[in-house]
């Protein structure tokens, strides 16, 4: 199934699957330009013009896994209606086949990311291998949001334009155009709330400046995404009942 979502995505397009290459290049391309030509950024300690954009970049990538499962999950079940009704379907699936179809593109847009970085500095920091591993919590709580936000998405259509609304906020509210540290340090703490914050922050210490994973944090993250995984899965299955006297 998650196969058939990221190929159906590109189906009766004349390059196919190729998309997924082209649409993370093409936007490293932009970013590199607009921030270092026009905007003239910079981030702390990284002097060169693509620097800036491959640090941003990171930022995009995660950000973007979290929102294209959060911004789905309210209609999974609605664009889904007839195994609601006419078969016996393990409903639960839905959400990690969205999570599966946008890890997919992640890791094409990583793929691409480390290509940049390989051209522009000439290395790749082993750290990298421990991007994966980053990303555990982040697949973890945003599996679980995804059911909560499946089964609310049934009840109450709205649940699909807030979601929207709110990804788009916290694009702004994470890390992704910024470090923590160009906030002031009365602001720091609040940041550090967003679940956002760590990964982010960590993906860029270990796919760029080759720095080992801030154990402590992770192991803090990885606790409150399993409980985020097991309230929302909870819910999910609580409520399953009723969806087919909804739809």
């Amino acid at each position: 199934m998650t196969r058939r979502e990221v190929v159906g995505r590109y189906r009766g397009s004349v390059m196919g699957l190729a998309w997924s290459f082209f649409n993370p290049i093409l936007l490293l391309v932009v970013y590199t330009f607009v921030f270092s030509e026009v905007f003239q950024s910079r981030w702390a300690g990284q002097e060169g013009k693509g620097d800036f954009a491959i640090l941003l970049f990171v930022g995009m990538i995660v950000h973007g896994l979290f929102a294209e499962c959060a911004n789905r999950a309210p209609s999974l079940i609605l664009s889904n209606a007839n195994y609601v009704k006419k078969v016996v379907f393990p409903l639960e699936i839905l959400p990690l086949v969205s999570l599966g179809a946008a890890l997919f593109h992640s890791c094409i847009s990583v793929i691409v990311l480390l290509a940049a970085q390989q051209m522009l500095s000439g290395t790749t920091p082993l750290t990298a291998l421990y991007f994966p591993v980053i990303l555990l919590p982040l697949c973890l709580g945003t599996l679980g949001l995804s059911w909560l936000l499946a089964a609310l998405g049934v009840f109450i259509r709205d649940v699909g334009q807030i979601i929207s609304v709110l990804t788009t906020v916290l694009l702004f509210l994470s890390p992704v155009l910024y470090p923590v540290s160009a906030l002031p340090e009365a602001y720091r703490p609040w940041l550090r709330l967003n679940p956002l914050t760590y990964v982010i922050e960590d993906s860029r210490n270990v796919l760029i400046f080759g720095h080992s994973p801030e154990w402590h944090g992770f192991i803090l993250s990885l606790a409150g995404s399993v409980v985020i995984a097991l309230a929302g899965f909870w819910l999910f299955q609580k409520t399953r009942a009723g969806f087919a006297d909804v739809l």
